[in-house]
């Protein structure tokens, strides 16, 4: 990737970049301590908010599914076999286009999606004013 145009970053730049790196990622193992909690790896997880996400319609194409979790599409279509098997997803042929098929939610994976998005919403609602100080910081230009 091309350094980008601009001064050096400061101390207090890295140090910033640093300190929002954390808060992410502090984010990103309660997510997946979340997951783990209820049986699911957290890349699992992730795909099934992703379905539930797709804007304007139900399910999502396993190629759709590797974009949303930046994976290849075979480990997205390996992830949807088991997310199969474990009765998450089922597969439905595409309303349009009947040689498509769709990965939609099934009543199970709608019922635990739905305890960890609440409790995903309250997370961030708790870190929302960190994160909004540390944006802000961005914003203003000033790193430290």
């Amino acid at each position: 990737m091309p350094r980008a145009s601009g001064p050096r970053p400061s101390t207090a730049d890295y140090a910033l970049l640093a300190e929002f790196r954390y808060a992410l990622r502090r984010f990103i193992a309660f997510s997946e301590d979340a997951a783990h909690a209820i049986g699911l790896a957290p890349q699992q997880h992730q795909a099934l908010l992703a379905i539930k996400g797709a804007p304007g319609r139900d399910g999502l194409y396993v190629g759709e599914i590797a974009d949303r979790l930046l994976i290849r599409p075979h480990s997205a279509a390996e992830l949807a076999g088991r997310l199969v098997r474990m009765d998450l997803v089922a597969r439905m042929a595409d309303p349009e286009d009947g040689r498509k098929v769709r990965l939609v939610l099934t009543v199970h994976a709608e019922q635990l999606l739905e305890d960890l998005s609440a409790s995903h919403l309250e997370e961030l609602r708790a870190i929302k004013p960190l994160l909004t100080r540390l944006l802000a910081r961005f914003d203003d230009g000033e790193p430290g």
